[in-house]
């Protein structure tokens, strides 16, 4: 058997060799910006006039569904939404409004097979949630239908959460939650059609119902629009008996601060 030194000595060795791999790739393939192309020092970056543009989600916002006020309300401040039509999760964080160049980057994970660009992106969304994931005991996304997946080959929220998982050094446990109906799309379908289309989607297994009860979970998924898919998976994690459930985007398709 191998013993820890002599694994130890193989990742000394191979530590160069990454570097080297690196700087070549970077040769061929120079770093650059994720929004207009622009040399950059880093391939997982934009350049400081993108960053300019890009409409971080920023304090203030409500505090349950993390949407951004036109004014500062004052601490702990909830919207007019959450009070009227209280969510099944217990907060929603994102890291920046579904527009421009956020638009151009959960385009390119999705549906350009971008899946570079989700580190950098998880990134973002660490810093946005406040501290959830820090708090949280697993990190769990929002699953595709088996027939989905298998068409488009890799799930964007579960390749966004696991990079989530992997900076803050927290569990990430895409088995917990499972897509048991095959749903039409949602683009394209008004809020209630989105509703009714994910409705009784997702479950927990039998099985890890004891995993989940009583956990901090965030729950991750590229964009919130209406809300219906992250609701329908939140709601299957609290029937499973989840303590608390943060929902973390990448992007908030708002029409306007409120």
């Amino acid at each position: 058997m191998e013993s820890d030194q002599g694994r130890a000595s193989i990742r000394d060795r191979a530590g160069p060799l990454r570097r080297l791999a690196a700087l070549a790739i970077n040769l061929v393939f120079p770093p650059v910006c994720c929004g207009c192309g622009r040399l950059t020092g880093d391939a997982r970056a934009v350049c400081s006039s993108c960053w300019a543009k890009i409409p971080l989600i920023e304090r203030p916002y409500c505090e349950v569904l993390g949407m951004p006020f036109t004014f500062d309300p004052g601490e702990g401040a909830v919207s007019p939404e959450a009070i009227a039509n209280p969510p099944v999760f217990d907060r929603l964080r994102s890291a920046a409004i579904h527009e421009g160049i956020v638009r151009d980057l959960v385009h390119g994970l999705k549906y350009r097979d971008r899946t570079d660009l989700a580190p950098m992106m998880a990134e973002w969304m660490i810093r946005a949630g406040d501290g959830a994931v820090a708090a949280a005991d697993m990190i769990v996304p929002v699953p595709l239908h088996a027939f989905r997946l298998w068409r488009r080959k890799f799930n964007q929220a579960a390749e966004l959460a696991r990079f989530v998982a992997k900076h803050s050094a927290r569990t990430y446990r895409p088995d917990v939650l499972r897509r048991t109906k095959r749903t039409s799309r949602q683009v394209g379908l008004g809020a209630r059609a989105r509703e009714a289309n994910v409705r009784g989607a997702f479950s927990v297994p039998e099985g890890l119902r004891r995993e989940v009860a009583g956990k901090r979970i965030v729950l991750v998924d590229d964009v919130y629009t209406t809300g219906a898919t992250v609701t329908a998976a939140a709601r299957a994690l609290k029937r499973a008996g989840a303590g608390d459930v943060t929902v973390l985007t990448f992007a908030m398709a708002v029409s306007g601060p409120i």
